[in-house]
């Protein structure tokens, strides 16, 4: 009897497993409220400090496979959220696997729009594989924040 129920087990932990995953993936809504709380961060203890905050290793405005970057509106890095060997490179050129400038283009939309969405790759910290992103962007003042979810 026994056996029966083995293939049974494996697939409900397999489920279980696949759900888990699903649930630590960030949503749009949370990529936005993330963006959002970096904006006030800024607003209220100045730009230096909220850079040094948004960068890692801090993880403080990290959340799963959530965290926040900052450009300045001439392409250069000035937090990563997961990378902090980022802060303080000119990205302007930075190409995603397709060959998409996103950085060049995040300027661009900053400077036109102020807010909005952005599809391009990126690796993904949870799988460390590249995958499809959109991220949520914001100008505040001269810097341009971001937050994104994996797709």
């Amino acid at each position: 009897m026994k056996h029966l129920f083995a293939p049974l087990a494996i697939t409900l932990a397999m489920l279980s497993h696949m759900a888990s995953a699903e649930e630590a993936r960030a949503t749009k809504p949370e990529a936005e409220a993330m963006v959002k709380k970096a904006v006030a961060y800024m607003k209220q203890h100045g730009k230096p400090a909220a850079l040094k905050e948004f960068t890692a290793p801090s993880k403080s405005f990290v959340d799963r496979d959530l965290y926040v970057v900052a450009y300045d509106l001439n392409g250069k890095c000035l937090a990563h959220g997961q990378n902090d060997k980022q802060a303080g490179k000119d990205l302007i050129m930075l190409k995603d696997p397709d060959g998409k400038e996103f950085i060049k283009e995040r300027v661009e939309l900053a400077k036109s729009r102020g807010k909005f969405w952005q599809d391009y790759k990126f690796t993904d910290p949870l799988t460390k594989k590249v995958m499809p992103k959109e991220a949520y962007c914001e100008k505040a003042d001269d810097v341009i924040l971001c937050s994104g979810v994996y797709k």
